[in-house]
């Protein structure tokens, strides 16, 4: 990682994921935010009961999605879609 303009971002994590363990994407961020020159944000989201897979009850999946889309609206400026 190095000093660089980087694009805004949303990392998403699981508390349970057996494959990459939660605090793996939080020192990426932490590292990634170190070495960010521009004002993007850069967010970190830890799901405290899934796993590596998301969440498997639709309404949950539903939820996480809404989260993503919302973030790419707001990156996109496109907040009236919201209304």
């Amino acid at each position: 990682i190095r000093d660089a303009h980087s694009p805004a971002l949303l990392v998403t994590a699981g508390l349970n994921d057996p494959r990459v363990p939660y605090w793996e994407p939080a020192k990426w961020v932490a590292r990634l935010r170190e070495k960010n020159k521009s004002k993007k944000p850069m967010l970190l989201r830890t799901d405290m009961s899934s796993g590596h897979f998301a969440a498997s009850d639709r309404y949950r999946l539903m939820a996480e999605r809404s989260i993503e889309f919302a973030f790419v609206v707001d990156q996109l400026e496109c907040r009236e879609l919201l209304n």
